[in-house]
């Protein structure tokens, strides 16, 4: 007995919706999101001279599944807008041939406040622990995780004081760099490929 082409259109739907749901529930859920082109800026404002740099090269992990947030950048890759003051930041306060890495590990704490299937800005509150200078600093970091076209950032704005990771500025320039800096981050994720 011949089948109709009904019965033939109908089989053909059943195997292909089979086959999507199959490959629905064999495919690995995709958890770990990934940046190697993270931005972290910081700014310090003084009555004297503004100095800003910026860091187009940090390296983050964002793990979907328990909020767990992993950034890490070279020192050295920090740029300014003045050559001297890239090289005193290098050689004078973060001494980066010593120290070379400036790194973040924490993680969301209000994880199932964000859905990462809807488009949306989530505040969120990070908390970790943040090494700068080779002093490693507890700190908690109001951000926000925002989900656009199928696209996950994150961005926060914090303060930082060099004292804090002994970073000594000399009393020559004291004027010139703030007690505390204003940081900048903003990471673009893309699925993470191994």
């Amino acid at each position: 007995m011949q089948a109709t082409p009904t019965i033939k259109l109908n089989m053909k739907i059943l195997l292909s919706t089979s086959f999507i749901i199959l490959l629905h529930f064999l495919a690995p859920a995709q958890t770990m999101l990934f940046t190697k082109s993270g931005t972290i800026q910081f700014f310090s404002k003084t009555p004297l001279e503004n100095i800003e740099a910026v860091n187009k090269e940090a390296s983050s992990f964002l793990n979907l599944q328990n909020g767990e947030l992993v950034f890490s950048l070279l020192v050295k890759n920090f740029r300014f807008e003045k050559a001297l003051m890239e090289e005193h930041f290098n050689e004078n306060y973060m001494e980066s041939d010593k120290f070379p890495k400036a790194n973040f590990k924490g993680k969301i704490s209000n994880l199932s406040a964000i859905n990462f299937s809807k488009e949306g800005v989530y505040p969120c509150l990070i908390n970790g622990n943040i090494v700068i200078h080779g002093v490693s600093k507890a700190i908690d970091l109001p951000a926000n995780i925002t989900v656009k076209q199928g696209k996950v950032i994150a961005t926060a704005k914090f303060q930082v004081k060099p004292a804090d990771f002994n970073i000594s500025i000399p009393a020559l320039v004291k004027g010139k760099i703030a007690e505390q800096i204003e940081v900048n981050v903003n990471a673009h994720y893309e699925p993470y490929k191994k």
